[in-house]
């Protein structure tokens, strides 16, 4: 075997490591609670602005 393919055989070991890995940290059980609450921010109310616009586009 030539130094190319062993480096890509190489390659393709390292990245199937990382990609399991991600996963594993992804669905663990340890970093659910902040999961959680970064996917419920999108529904938070945005009333840190201070001002809000009114459908006819004028402010309060």
């Amino acid at each position: 075997m030539d130094i190319v393919n062993e480096l890509r055989s190489a390659t393709t070991v390292v990245f199937l490591l990382m990609f399991l890995g991600i996963v594993a940290w992804a669905f663990s059980s340890r970093n659910r609670a902040s999961f959680d609450e970064a996917a419920a921010l999108p529904f938070g109310d945005d009333e840190s602005t201070g001002s809000k616009t009114n459908i006819g586009g004028t402010r309060e």
